[in-house]
């Protein structure tokens, strides 16, 4: 059930117009309905229905419609990743902040922090993300999920320590949901800044920019 509270909640961030801080652009911009082929228009109305309640005109879905080979596997995949996996939603938005963070994908920030805070994710965790720092109050389940994840995008590598820590915690398949979760998220990351597709309004505060 909190699963499917938290789907609606990003459908209808998701569904939400442009404007504000969001840039105008012109990459992949949005079809008209009678632009659409067959394939196309199936896959917006499956978008369309519950739990997404999503429009194909807006990010990341108007550039998935631009390969309708690819939009329904993406989406299929994420049927498991968003709502199936063995995760809570606290962890499965933690993931999802931390790749948005790894990319600066404002949209993806905006579209995740409320649907994090919603799950029990502690706002001063995900402000720490935000300006690149290591949580300092995490719970032990957030700081294995955090390790392996920093582990992976920072180091290319992954310790003993680090993975028997994500082994005791969340077990061979748990670690495999996390890194399905931030693989899916990449993409996404990828296809919204390819777009430039900034936050709707500033209703959450933007990613700053780091250092490199």
């Amino acid at each position: 059930m909190k699963k499917r509270l938290a789907a609606a909640c990003l459908a209808t961030l998701i569904a939400a117009p442009h404007m504000g801080r969001a840039e105008d652009t012109t990459r992949f911009a949005p079809l008209k309905p009678e632009e659409l082929s067959p394939a196309q228009k199936a896959w917006a109305d499956m978008i369309a229905a519950p739990p997404r309640n999503a429009k194909f005109t807006n990010p990341p879905y108007r550039a998935y419609i631009r390969n309708p080979d690819l939009a329904p596997r993406l989406t299929a995949l994420t049927e498991y990743l968003r709502w199936n996996t063995s995760l809570p939603p606290r962890l499965s938005e933690f993931a999802i902040l931390i790749t948005a963070r790894q990319w600066t994908a404002q949209y993806e920030w905006f579209a995740h922090y409320p649907l994090a805070i919603k799950a029990g994710l502690d706002p001063r965790i995900a402000a720490a993300i935000a300006e690149g720092k290591r949580p300092d109050n995490m719970k032990d389940d957030e700081a294995a999920l955090y390790d392996l994840g920093t582990a992976l995008y920072r180091d290319k590598k992954v310790s003993d320590a680090v993975y028997a820590a994500a082994l005791e915690k969340f077990g061979e398949r748990g670690i495999m949901d996390i890194i399905g979760i931030m693989g899916y998220y990449d993409i996404t990351s990828m296809t919204l800044i390819t777009m430039q597709a900034g936050a709707p309004n500033d209703s959450v505060p933007p990613l700053p920019v780091l250092s490199k």
